[in-house]
């Protein structure tokens, strides 16, 4: 089942997935975790996420797997030098997952369940390599309640395409808000939900976002799709670039990013 990733692995989008650390962006799984635990990382992309929790539960073993080999070469590049024993990168299909039944105390998926055209059948594969005691942790942003200020027109631009654009590739960019119902209907018995948000509003903050999303909008797979489905052309490109731009030099810039997260059990 090929599902098409909408933002591609331009530097752009790298930029914003090697922010990601397990503290930003997995707090609702740490009270889980502890030394010994066996984990499985799914869309681990360049494995921030991934190289956190290996420290954290080492000598536990930690996997980390993508469906790009050219991100799970660069992972594991990048982890190389911290000499972590328990920790390795793989390709893997998430539909299919090359592991026996109940391989891992803890599966986790960051940014994933939203990209991909048939969740629950991803849930039961995840649930599959879990162990009868173990949790399937996910957590998805949930574009459709993203909210910021001040209300530029471009922005509003941007968010009604990429709404679109994602629709039209494949997935769900609400997704935060549907993880308990795709949980259930994968078969889990328990699921427990939080939320939480990313809040970008500093001077440093606001550079960084808006930066990245003025070259992402652009530059980025996102910017050809746009153009391949004839939703946008390039100087609506344009426009929404430089309202990120605008929006990052605002001193009263804000936005915040909500999301879902699901700690799911049999």
């Amino acid at each position: 089942m090929a599902d098409e990733y909408t933002h591609g692995h331009h530097a752009s989008v790298l930029r914003s997935h090697s922010w990601r650390t397990a503290e930003n962006s997995a707090a609702y799984l740490l009270p889980r975790l502890k030394p010994g635990v066996r984990l499985l990382d799914v869309g681990c992309g360049p494995g921030t996420i991934t190289t956190d929790f290996a420290r954290l539960v080492a000598p536990g073993e930690v996997v980390g797997v993508d469906a790009s080999g050219a991100i799970v070469a660069k992972a594991r590049t990048d982890a190389a030098p911290l000499g972590l024993a328990n920790l390795r990168f793989e390709t893997a299909d998430a539909y299919d997952l090359e592991f026996p039944d109940e391989s891992f105390d803890v599966v986790h998926a960051h940014q994933v369940l939203q990209h991909v055209g048939d969740p629950v059948a991803m849930l039961r594969e995840l649930r599959r390599v879990t162990q009868p005691d173990g949790i399937v942790a996910a957590r998805d942003v949930d574009y459709e309640g993203v909210i910021w200020a001040p209300r530029l027109p471009g922005l509003d631009e941007w968010i009604a395409l990429y709404l679109r654009v994602h629709r039209g590739t494949s997935g769900e960019p609400a997704a935060g808000r549907y993880l308990k119902t795709w949980a259930r209907q994968a078969g889990f018995s328990r699921v427990a939900s939080t939320a939480t948000g990313w809040l970008f509003e500093n001077d440093e903050d606001r550079a960084w976002w808006g930066g990245m999303w003025a070259e992402r909008v652009v530059a980025s797979d996102f910017a050809a799709t746009a153009q391949r489905l004839g939703l946008a052309d390039q100087a609506m490109l344009e426009r929404i670039a430089d309202a990120w731009r605008e929006w990052a030099a605002d001193p009263d810039g804000w936005i915040l990013l909500p999301h879902g997260e699901i700690l799911a059990g049999r």
